[in-house]
């Protein structure tokens, strides 16, 4: 008797799938950081704005968070600030996704907790990279 052990096409993982909330008001922008997201393996739960953030934290219990700055309800700054004042919420690594480049932006963003600032168009590829390291250092 045979058993197929793996699928050949995907990889090998040894560890519990990683959960990433996203935090991104622009429809095209979610939908694609979400479908590439999930593509490499990450279990993601995607907000348009920030009235459920609190609670979408506490149901999903992310592993990290990407956070848009400029969303139509609540300002990003505002989220970090009180993500900074909750313990619990505190450790979650957080990254800036923002069309904001100023250098003062990121410099805010960073001094309230934000762990990484990237300015949008960004490269997938160094997001992901980014990911895995916030999330490998986490863990250790």
């Amino acid at each position: 008797m045979t058993a197929q052990l793996f699928n050949v096409g995907q990889p090998l993982r040894s560890q519990q799938v990683k959960r990433i909330l996203l935090v991104e008001d622009h429809y095209l922008n979610r939908l694609l950081l979400s479908d590439y997201l999930s593509y490499c393996g990450y279990d993601v739960q995607s907000l348009s704005e920030g009235s459920a953030f609190f609670s979408t934290i506490d149901k999903f219990q992310p592993d990290l968070m990407l956070l848009d700055l400029k969303l139509p309800d609540i300002d990003g700054y505002s989220l970090l600030k009180q993500v900074q004042q909750k313990p619990d919420l505190s450790k979650i690594p957080i990254i800036v996704v923002s069309a904001f480049a100023f250098k003062a932006d990121r410099e805010l963003a960073l001094s309230l907790g934000a762990r990484r600032y990237f300015v949008k168009p960004l490269k997938l590829k160094d997001l992901i990279l980014t990911i895995e390291e916030e999330l490998a250092f986490d863990q250790g």
